[in-house]
């Protein structure tokens, strides 16, 4: 049992689960990066460049074939096509970039933050009013040296 306490210890820091909904956030976020990459921002770029569509375009480097038929005997196997897909590379690097310059900008604003943090001087405590105790025992002082 001492291991399995130990692994639940673990699991319950601050910094794992922070990381646990770091990487969650994450992840939604790369969706979301990379829906507005492909529905939202190629389909213009490719307008401006000829109806292109950024995800067919690719070099083939073997044709494909579909598989040839006797009845049910297979003359030729299907052969896939080898391509290169430079489309949706340049799709996935735009997303990379995208990703990148929102994760840049957010740190940019932690740090500048931080600094403004740091900079703003620390204003001294007022002391503390002091207590009835105190108020009673100045007053008892005061009320002596009027008598002597």
């Amino acid at each position: 049992m001492g291991m399995l306490k130990e692994f639940k210890s673990f699991a319950m820091k601050g910094n794992v689960l922070d990381l646990a909904v770091a990487v969650i956030i994450g992840g939604a976020f790369g969706k979301i990066i990379t829906s507005f990459v492909n529905d939202v921002l190629m389909p213009p770029i490719g307008l401006l460049l000829g109806n292109t569509d950024f995800s067919k375009l690719r070099i083939v480097l073997k044709e494909g074939s579909e598989a040839v038929l006797n009845g049910d005997q297979v003359v030729s196997p299907a052969i896939t096509e080898v391509a290169i897909k430079y489309g949706v590379f340049v799709n996935t690097v735009l997303d990379f970039l995208i990703v990148a310059f929102s994760i840049f900008m957010v740190i940019k604003a932690f740090n500048k933050m931080k600094k403004k943090e740091e900079a703003a001087p620390v204003a001294p405590a007022a002391p503390p009013a002091p207590s009835k105790e105190e108020v009673l025992l100045t007053e008892i002082r005061d009320i002596l040296k009027e008598k002597k």
